[in-house]
């Protein structure tokens, strides 16, 4: 059996990068199979419409409310609730309060390098 090293990680400790103009991503768990990311998006800022050819993700929000458009539908996605999108599906987030919206982000298998802009 392969020993594999386990550690908390935290928004402190984990690999953090920034995308759009200012919204912020903390890679939670990163490797081949699952990604798991936190991520920031200020007020009035939007995520571009695309999907995924082989990546499913999962968005979970901790805290405010985001927009999820998907195949055209608004839906409002508000702290404590999450929304699946299958593989294939044109999506995008935004937000569209006057607070920050955090979120996890699961991605299985990883989106990184499977993106498309719809």
């Amino acid at each position: 059996m392969t020993r594999v090293e386990i550690s908390p990680i935290s928004q402190q400790t984990a690999e953090h990068y920034t995308w759009g103009s200012q919204c912020d991503g903390w890679h939670l768990l990163k490797n081949s199979e699952l990604s798991v990311i936190q991520e920031r998006m200020p007020a009035g800022t939007s995520e571009v419409r695309h999907f995924h050819h082989r990546a499913q993700q999962f968005f979970y929000v901790l805290a405010g409310e985001a927009v999820m458009e998907v195949d055209g539908r608004s839906i409002v996605v508000k702290t404590g609730e999450g929304i699946w999108i299958p593989t294939g599906v044109a999506h995008l987030m935004k937000n569209d309060s006057g607070d920050d919206v955090y979120f996890l982000v699961i991605s299985q298998p990883p989106s990184h390098g499977d993106r498309e802009n719809a």
